[in-house]
């Protein structure tokens, strides 16, 4: 099934940014909306690449997302709140989000979650990227945490 339509976190935006990997977004997704509440996190940080490089993207699309009281339970950050609660109003968006307990409540919720590295792996089984391991690399560098385990997986999902 192709992924058309996505909203984001801020920090798989701020990762690809970082990483000079953000180009991907508009490849691989028709509609991309970054939540009112992500797009000021992500350029609060005046010198960052993302915060830079955000407002000047065509692709993106700021909209707002008030909280649904589904996710507003849980306590979550304001970004992963606003990014659940747009994709659980849209349920042909898939919400971009690496944050471990936000992925979550996503599946209980029964939103469909990618995180940066499955992003990744999208883009090199669609011949964006030559290499998975240096786009994993990359957005290490960047600032992203990936265990060992899920570093394996990507690997073998992306058939490297």
């Amino acid at each position: 099934m192709r992924i058309d339509r996505v909203v984001i976190d801020d920090s798989p935006l701020i990762t690809l940014f970082r990483s000079g990997q953000a180009n991907l977004l508009p490849a691989l997704f028709d509609h991309i909306v970054v939540p009112d509440v992500v797009w000021s996190e992500v350029v609060a940080e005046r010198d960052d690449a993302a915060a830079v490089g955000l407002p000047a993207q065509p692709w993106s699309i700021c909209q707002p997302a008030p909280p649904v009281p589904e996710v507003t339970l849980w306590n979550l950050g304001r970004g992963e709140t606003t990014v659940l609660s747009h994709a659980l109003r849209h349920p042909s968006t898939r919400a971009i989000i690496d944050d471990r307990e936000a992925r979550r409540r996503a599946q209980t919720l029964g939103i469909p979650v990618l995180g940066t590295g499955g992003l990744l792996v999208l883009a090199k089984c669609r011949q964006l990227i030559p290499s998975l391991s240096d786009a994993l690399t990359r957005i290490r560098r960047a600032g992203l945490y990936l265990s060992g385990d899920v570093t394996a997986l990507l690997r073998q999902l992306a058939g490297e």
